[in-house]
């Protein structure tokens, strides 16, 4: 028998060591030619392991956006305050907060907001309500419903250079075909570059084209996601297809309708090379009385036409607080959506 001292003297094997301690350390510390300070060596290297691995992985991410993010972002804010010619990036006049204060005074930067609004609005509602419908339709069991998702997908997989190109040959003023259909009508020509409203229909029909598809894969996706059981107790209710969508479809849509209008609306506010290739020779300017001039090709205009960098980084900036305040407000109405819930 083992006495208490000898018990006691006696070095702890592996299988006593204590939980969490790396494998073949409790063993290693004691084996046969292993110094002690070895294997402790190990112990800290295994436990700097585990700790630092995780940050070495998500590292790439945080250094690709500091570098192309977050650096270009603050560095926009610094030329803002400033007075910076794009011939003489050298010369740097300080200015503080009067960029801004000539974008608050100037018609332009107004008329460029009302425009991104007004495209935004017209390009939005007709192209969410249009991709709820074919979510809808989609949502059914069609036949070969695999290749009618794929054609909802093609125009968001053609480039902004070519639907552009394609939308301006319809919308020619001489042979274009949207001309010869109204003419088929009745109805007289218009000079949809050189019109107020219908240029930014115009455009607004490019970007409904492009984006309507993928909004209604994302309904679709959403919709396959609700539970039968509720289209199965509002049919034993007496509920139509029509009253299923109103009642059920749509209240289960609700955070992913606001998701797309978010979005949507952020795609709005950042619109640039619809517009610009649209118009051509003066499509920085946005026509020629400035009629579908957006805020994206109001800051290209002023910071690589005109050569004005200390401004366009202003409307930059401008353009991201209107992208905060529309954070905020769909933060909101997620709070209250759910409380509603």
């Amino acid at each position: 028998m083992t006495s208490p001292k000898q018990a006691l003297a006696q070095p702890a094997s592996s299988a006593d060591a204590a939980p969490g301690t790396p494998p073949g350390a409790a063993r290693g510390a004691h084996g046969r030619g292993t110094p002690a300070g070895a294997d402790s060596w190990r112990s800290r290297l295994y436990r700097w392991d585990m700790k630092a691995s995780p940050y070495a992985f998500v590292s790439p991410f945080f250094v690709l956006f500091g570098a192309f993010t977050l650096v270009p972002l603050l560095y926009t804010a610094w030329y803002s305050l400033h007075d910076v010619q794009l011939s003489s990036l050298g010369h740097q006049t300080w200015a503080g907060l009067d960029n801004y204060k000539n974008l608050w005074s100037s018609d332009f930067f107004w008329n460029a907001l009302k425009n991104t609004l007004t495209i935004g609005v017209i390009s939005t509602v007709p192209q969410l309500l249009a991709a709820i419908g074919l979510a809808h339709l989609l949502n059914y069991r069609l036949r070969g419903s695999t290749v009618w998702r794929v054609v909802m997908l093609t125009p968001y997989a053609t480039s902004v250079a070519a639907a552009t190109l394609v939308f301006t040959l319809l919308y020619s003023w001489d042979g274009g075909m949207v001309n010869w259909i109204l003419h088929f009508f009745g109805v007289n020509p218009v000079n949809w570059r050189e019109s107020d409203w219908g240029s930014q229909f115009a455009v607004s029909s490019i970007v409904i084209w492009r984006w309507t598809g993928y909004n209604a894969l994302i309904y679709l996706a959403a919709m396959q996601a609700i539970p039968t059981d509720l289209y199965e107790s509002a049919a034993i209710d007496g509920a139509n297809r029509w009253q299923q969508f109103r009642h059920v479809t749509i209240p289960q849509l609700r955070p992913t309708i606001l998701f797309t209008v978010v979005v949507s609306t952020i795609g709005a506010t950042q619109l640039f090379g619809e517009p610009l290739l649209f118009g051509g020779v003066s499509g920085s300017k946005g026509g020629s009385e400035h009629q579908y001039q957006t805020l994206g090709l109001y800051m290209y205009d002023q910071g690589w036409i005109i050569g004005n960098l200390g401004k366009a980084s202003a409307i930059a900036w401008s353009m991201f607080l209107i992208l905060l305040i529309i954070a905020a407000v769909n933060l909101l109405l997620t709070r209250r959506l759910r409380k509603s819930q």
